[in-house]
């Protein structure tokens, strides 16, 4: 047990920062590497670990993804230039198993899932988490933008400093026991150009790199392509039909659309425009309908991590704010929970576009604070 006497260093602990082991999840983006660089400024005896997570063979041609061969380039040639270990732990297996697998089958049953949460939850805060463990250090750190901070009954998430940054809709599932151990150097930034500037205090050969901006094993954004390739099956041809059933038109596979989408439908000669209201995956079917069929109030969510300070099915209703999309600003709800990982959420006012697959992420009205968050489901 550590003496928690004497004054703690940056990362929480009452012991020199040369005695403080800390591995740290490198991408091979300027993000992570800058957490690197600084921690190991500050003299913490640092340890970097790269995942990869797919054929980085295929990928090395493709920039602006991390983990492909050239991110596994970067990141190593960061740790030579700082001056520490560096390791590549081979998780491809584990990756398809528990990400791109869910990726797929998730599109095939008419959701809209989010790969990057499933990517945190399953594999670097599991298994990524449990090496940094093996390798006996005292915690693990990232290049996250979103904020750890200690309350009265231990560590809390925190929204990142910069809004525009911000990245808790993607870590929601963080457990209370990986809180206690992950660390998030960044999250108090103000901006993005306070940690380019940091990579060029260090002379980091990454300062200028682009940030990604595709799902890491998606090529381009066409998720279409990439389920084509993992499920031949889902790029079967079915209709697009109205509410009521009647064909309005061809499509080439569901997985080639989205809830709210309303460009691409191929259909025209219409007073008002339509808009994907439902994916039905069985039947092969596109449902159509006007936009007003996209707007919900009650949102029924699973798989509840729940990080408030007392029982989540110890009140009958919180009183919260959600996102419901990582790109929309948060809206006042309600949660009335089921159970201890079921609830059905209510929002004060009517969105469009929720979509079975997406995560809803809870948060307090009245801080910064994350209260975690659950999966919509069809309910």
């Amino acid at each position: 047990m550590l003496d928690q006497t004497g004054p703690l260093n940056s990362l929480g602990f009452a012991k020199a920062p040369e005695d403080t082991r800390v591995v740290v999840a490198m991408s091979g983006g300027v993000d992570s590497s800058v957490v690197a660089a600084e921690l190991k400024a500050q003299g913490y005896d640092v340890v970097g670990v790269t995942l990869q997570l797919y054929d980085h063979g295929a990928a090395l041609a493709k920039k602006g993804a991390c983990c492909a061969g050239i991110d596994i380039h970067d990141a190593r040639r960061v740790a030579e230039e700082m001056g520490f270990p560096h390791y590549v732990l081979d998780y491809e297996n584990v990756f398809k198993d528990a990400v791109i697998d869910e990726f797929a089958d998730s599109y095939l049953g008419g959701a809209t899932p989010v790969p990057c949460i499933r990517c945190n939850e399953r594999v670097k805060f599991k298994d990524l988490l449990e090496t940094a463990k093996d390798l006996e250090a005292d915690c693990m750190a990232t290049g996250h933008y979103i904020q750890r901070m200690m309350g009265a009954h231990g560590p809390e998430l925190h929204s990142a400093a910069d809004e525009a940054r911000d990245q808790s809709y993607f870590l929601f599932s963080t457990t209370p026991e990986q809180l206690s151990y992950l660390r998030f150097p960044l999250g108090h930034l103000p901006s993005k150009d306070d940690t380019r500037a940091l990579a060029e205090k260090y002379g980091l050969s990454v300062a200028d790199k682009p940030d990604s901006q595709d799902i890491c094993f998606v090529p381009d954004g066409d998720y279409a392509s990439v389920i084509r390739k993992l499920r031949p099956e889902a790029a079967a041809p079915g209709d697009i039909v109205d509410t009521e059933g009647r064909v309005l038109a061809k499509h080439d596979g569901v997985i080639n659309y989205t809830i709210g989408q309303r460009r691409g439908l191929g259909i025209g000669g219409l007073a008002d425009p339509l808009y994907v209201v439902k994916l039905d995956a069985d039947a092969r079917q596109v449902i159509v309908g006007p936009k007003k069929l996209l707007a919900t109030r009650t949102v029924p969510v699973k798989e509840v991590n729940w990080l408030g300070d007392a029982p989540f099915d110890s009140q009958r209703e919180w009183h919260v704010a959600v996102k419901v999309r990582s790109t929309r600003p948060p809206t006042d709800a309600v949660i009335r929970p089921i159970s201890a990982t079921e609830a059905t959420v209510e929002l004060v006012a009517a969105e469009a576009g929720v979509s079975p697959g997406q995560a809803c992420v809870f948060y307090d009205r009245d801080s910064s604070r994350i209260f975690g968050g659950g999966w919509i489901h069809k309910g």
